[in-house]
Parts: structure tokens; C-alpha cells; sequence
């Protein structure tokens, strides 16, 4: 079946705030560690080399500095203008932001994902609200690029948002189920056109990080 449409959603790499297991949301993110920088440059590589003849023809990013720095490398490897989507942005925390998670996790229950419909802190948004931005901000996206291949620099929240939108998933009052994203892994959803003339879209793959394992020439 021929493919019509891709999205390809890559997560930033490795983030300061990763490591210090803190919330790092608007206020307090500082972007990529060396680790999550090397990461992504080789993840640069892969796409770089994997789509020599059909490229790229649009690359978006969360406002957030990890995505940013993620964004940055792959806009130079792949030579693409970087469009930052405000709306592709992480969670709003509100006053979790620069918080331990553990602290926040601790009195919130759980997860974000936990408790959808309610707000892991004073002022943030809603997980059930954050994925009804995000879809939007997905089908708008490729409502856009008809037939064109896009990639966005993205955060794994935003990876869960594409099956809530591509599946779909209900916006339920408890968490059901999970995606693990690694960092700079790689999510591909391909629309794919049957015999019938009938597009469907379809996962071709998920926390795909094979460039991390296999050798390969790195830019630096």
C-alpha cells in the first residue's frame, strides 16, 4: 500500500531537568545535557541518511528548550527551516514547575495520567486537556501537509497524544494504558491508501532508538 502522509515524532533527548528529576516546564527547563545533545546528533544522522531520497518537508517544535535544542540539530543535519508550535508545548505544570517529581507524584497520587480529569497542581492543565490540545495541534499539522512527510521535535506526552489521536483513545476518568518513549526515540505513523481507495493510518513504528545501538558516523 502506497503511503500518503507521515508523521514522525521525535523526543528531545536527554534533558537537565531529566536528570534531576525535576518538573521542567516553561519556566525552569535549560534544554540538553552533552548525553541528550550526542543523542540527538546521532539521531540526525539516522533520519538524514534514511530519507535521502524523499525528505523531509517540514520540521516543528515544542517552545520548550529541550525541544528546541532538539530541534536545532536536526534542522541543521536535515537543512530545514525549525516552525516553533506553541501548542505542541509539554503540560502546563503550573506551580509544579522546577519541583521534584517525586514530591509532586507523592501528594498527587500518581502520575499526570493517573487522574486525567484533575489538575496535578495548583494552576496546571489537566492531562485530559492537555491531549485535547495536542490533537487538535496534530490534525491541524497534517491537515496542513497533505501528502508530505513532517517531523516534529516533541515531547513523550506529546508521542501519547498521537494514539490518543490516531486510534482514537477515550478521554477516560483513570489512567488505562501507557506508551514508553526513550530519548530521541522515533515514533513513525504512516497514512497508508488500500486497493479500495481507502486511507487508513497505521503505526509503523515506536520507541525506536536503534541509532543509539548501531554504529554509525556521527557529525559533530
Amino acid at each position: 500500500m502506497p503511503v500518503t502522509t507521515e508523521l514522525i515524532l521525535a523526543r528531545h533527548g536527554e534533558a537537565h531537568c531529566n536528570v534531576a528529576g525535576i518538573v521542567g516546564g516553561e519556566a525552569t527547563c535549560t534544554g540538553l545535557t552533552d548525553q541528550g545533545h550526542a543523542q540527538v546528533r546521532r539521531l540526525a544522522v539516522r533520519l538524514d541518511q534514511e530519507h535521502t531520497t524523499a525528505p523531509m518537508s517540514a520540521l516543528y517544535t515544542s517552545p520548550r528548550r529541550r525541544t528546541v535544542d532538539t530541534a536545532a540539530h536536526l534542522a541543521d543535519q536535515l537543512n530545514l527551516e525549525t516552525r516553533v508550535e506553541p501548542a505542541l508545548r509539554g503540560l502546563d505544570h503550573g506551580e509544579a514547575d522546577g519541583r521534584p517529581w517525586t514530591a509532586i507524584k507523592r501528594r498527587f497520587g500518581g502520575r499526570p495520567q493517573q487522574y486525567p480529569h484533575r489538575p496535578i497542581a495548583a494552576g496546571a492543565e489537566t492531562w485530559n486537556a492537555f491531549i485535547s490540545r495536542c490533537r487538535a495541534v496534530l490534525r491541524r499539522i497534517l491537515d496542513k501537509h497533505e501528502g508530505e512527510r513532517v517531523l516534529i521535535a516533541a515531547h513523550g506526552e506529546t508521542i501519547e497524544a498521537s494514539f490518543a489521536l490516531f486510534l482514537p483513545l477515550p478521554l477516560d476518568d483513570t489512567e488505562l494504558a501507557g506508551q514508553i518513549t526513550g530519548h530521541s526515540c522515533l515514533t513513525r505513523w504512516q497514512r497508508h491508501r488500500n486497493t479500495f481507495g481507502h486511507d487508513v493510518w497505521m503505526l509503523a513504528g515506536h520507541n525506536d532508538t536503534n541509532h543509539l545501538r548501531s554504529p554509525m558516523e556521527v557529525i559533530t
